[in-house]
């Protein structure tokens, strides 16, 4: 079991990994007391069963540079394999401001192959690598040195079955046809603006009922100031302030630091004096917003006329299509998205892509009059008309 903890050695190793059709990778971080996560591991392994795998530790090895692991990424005569590969590509864009490419996320994958939504990595372990996961290290705090055998081990294993089941993966969705369908999903994971939170956008977040203008001003200075502060002190939002509080506070509106003092929601931290003066002064940015700029509610959802008739054919078509692709039918397309279809919506995700390949065309088909559905057995059936 080898660990990295120097740049040359980690240089020697991802210039070992270009030579590789591809290189399987994962990461263990922490996250419960930061804003962005801290990288705590890597695990990184090569082709074959014997091939090398290695652990690559930046708190041992806290002078190494990882240059050689970004130049791997762009390197692309190999492969990148993730599973779940969201969080693992945030802390390297935040942190090298690169993403691995080629990419190849293997949950996606097993997402179009028919193992359903968000599929657990021990599940793929278990179906495709036919092998057993020892999860009890899942939990631990990956930032103590040292890591014990079991860590190790279990870090490890996150990256030697992926080798298998990408090797799987890849085979089936050359079988299928499904690789342009993974290529979009990837598109995503890909996108610089995926990771980026804006202070002035973050406001979106907070699910509230409210539509008053005045009161959405004042939801908007204060998440404002509580995504600004989380990023600028790498502490959670939280910390800051949570979102019950947040609307509290834009409904109770506190001018003074007494009347934020009677805050029932609002944590001890968050009555710290930085804290409480940007609470105060977003208050009172939001009192003194103008009306034109206040956020406008969203009320387009709510007046979709939607045919309950045409939404309950469009899911019959969707469970059929579904069942004969062998995915999950929300990976193709929500039931946001059906009822936006059958209220005459046309810029909805479920009609882009690989979705209208699937699902798409044959939806406004149907929208259109030109086809039917007819039941035999259990099986739905779609007839041209």
């Amino acid at each position: 079991m080898r660990t990295i903890t120097t740049t040359d050695d980690l240089a020697a190793f991802c210039e070992a990994a270009k030579a590789q059709p591809y290189v399987t990778i994962d990461t263990e971080f922490l996250r419960e007391r930061t804003y962005w996560s801290k990288l705590c591991l890597i695990q990184m392994a090569l082709p074959g069963k014997a091939g090398d795998a290695v652990l690559v530790d930046p708190i041992e090895g806290e002078e190494m540079s990882l240059e050689p692991l970004y130049d791997l990424f762009r390197h692309k005569a190999t492969v990148k394999v993730f599973h779940a590969a969201r969080q693992d590509l945030e802390i390297f864009f935040v942190e090298g401001k690169v993403f691995p490419d080629p990419l190849f996320d293997t949950q996606i994958a097993a997402m179009v192959c028919g193992f359903g939504e968000q599929v657990g990595y021990e599940t793929l372990v278990k179906k495709i690598a036919k092998e057993n996961l020892d999860k009890t290290s899942r939990f631990t705090d990956w930032s103590r040195r040292p890591l014990s055998a079991a860590q190790q081990e279990y870090a490890l294993a996150d990256v030697t079955h992926l080798r298998v089941i990408y090797e799987w993966l890849a085979a089936q969705l050359a079988k299928n046809g499904r690789t342009k369908w993974v290529e979009e999903e990837l598109a995503i994971l890909t996108d610089p603006a995926t990771y980026t939170v804006l202070p002035d956008e973050a406001w979106l977040r907070v699910k509230t009922r409210t539509t008053s203008g005045r009161f959405l001003a004042i939801v908007k200075e204060l998440a404002r100031f509580r995504e600004d502060y989380a990023q600028r002190q790498n502490v959670p939002r939280s910390r800051v302030m949570k979102d019950d509080a947040l609307l509290e506070l834009a409904s109770t509106r506190p001018a003074t630091m007494e009347e934020l003092g009677r805050s029932r929601l609002l944590l001890r931290e968050g009555r710290k004096p930085e804290i409480a003066e940007g609470i105060l002064a977003a208050v009172k940015a939001g009192m003194e917003m103008r009306s034109e700029d206040m956020p406008k509610p969203d009320f387009s959802r709510d007046q979709l006329q939607v045919n309950p008739a045409l939404a309950d054919l469009l899911r019959v078509l969707l469970k059929a299509k579904a069942e004969q692709l062998g995915v999950a039918p929300r990976l193709i397309a929500s039931a946001a998205d059906l009822d936006a279809i059958a209220a005459g919506e046309r810029e909805v995700e479920a009609l882009r892509g690989w979705r209208f390949e699937a699902f798409g065309e044959d939806a406004l088909r149907l929208c259109k009059g030109e086809i039917a559905l007819s039941a035999k057995g259990s099986e739905v059936r779609v007839v041209r008309l």
